[in-house]
């Protein structure tokens, strides 16, 4: 069997607004939560408990995502403005809009 080797260069990575991206997972998350705690005897009843806490985690960890992106995304802007890459002040000035 042969060894698979790439036949081209993998693509860049693409950029977007990641933490808008992570915070809006995390609210969603965090509303689905709320929406579940008035029914929270019927999921108890039906044995579908773990719904209500698999918001409540996925909220958490959310909350860890949007730190850990937003520190992300301070390192990027830093290592930019470090570099003298022309337009990083550009860049991040559209990232604060």
């Amino acid at each position: 069997m042969a060894k698979w080797t790439p036949k081209h260069e993998a693509p860049e990575p693409l950029e977007g607004p990641v933490v808008a991206t992570i915070t809006g997972g995390t609210v969603i998350w965090f509303v689905l939560f709320l929406a579940q705690l008035p029914f929270y005897g019927w999921f108890d009843d039906h044995g579908h408990l773990w719904w209500v806490w698999t918001c409540l985690a996925g909220a958490g960890l959310g909350l860890i995502g949007i730190w850990y992106v937003r520190r992300r995304d301070a390192a990027i802007k830093r290592a930019r403005a470090a570099d003298g890459t022309p337009g990083a002040a550009d860049r991040s000035a559209q990232g604060a809009a």
